[in-house]
């Protein structure tokens, strides 16, 4: 089973827009991650995403790359604040690969969850359409690789 999080592209300042979409910088930087995934022809059963515009508009672009198997939908429980063991749950209950595009602290939270079994671990450094690749094997998880915007030409 594979699980990949991603967090939400650069997004604006809720002064600046109240819906905080992606700004030009962060459109530019998830195509730049867009681009170096497709050749890896990534396949996903669900692409989850949060409510919020911003994690929206970055799992659209990563749609148009990855081959999203059953359903691609916004999600609950994916909130900044959210509980991360109640989607932990839903991750082992279902035992599919998944891709989450969320927020800090959610997505800091839940890798150090399925890692280390406490959520306050912080084993992980997201970036702005960053993706972290775990991959869940003799009932563990590791994780596989993680890609940020900043690492590519």
């Amino acid at each position: 089973m594979k699980l990949y999080l991603v967090q939400h592209a650069k997004a604006a300042y809720k002064e600046v827009d109240p819906q905080r979409a992606l700004t030009e910088e962060g459109i530019r930087e998830i195509k730049k991650v867009v681009a170096f995934i497709k050749p890896l022809t990534l396949s996903v059963d669900c692409l989850w995403h949060s409510g919020k515009k911003r994690a929206q508009q970055t799992a659209e672009l990563l749609a148009g790359v990855i081959t999203i198997n059953k359903e691609h939908t916004a999600h609950d429980g994916l909130a900044p604040k959210d509980d991360v063991k109640a989607i932990e749950n839903q991750i082992m209950l279902i035992k599919q690969d998944i891709m989450i595009v969320g927020h800090l602290p959610f997505l800091s939270k839940l890798v150090s969850l399925l890692l280390t079994g406490s959520e306050s671990s912080d084993t992980v450094t997201f970036r702005n359409a960053g993706i972290l690749c775990m991959n869940y094997t003799d009932n563990k998880w590791y994780i596989d690789w993680i890609v940020a915007p900043q690492i590519l030409a």
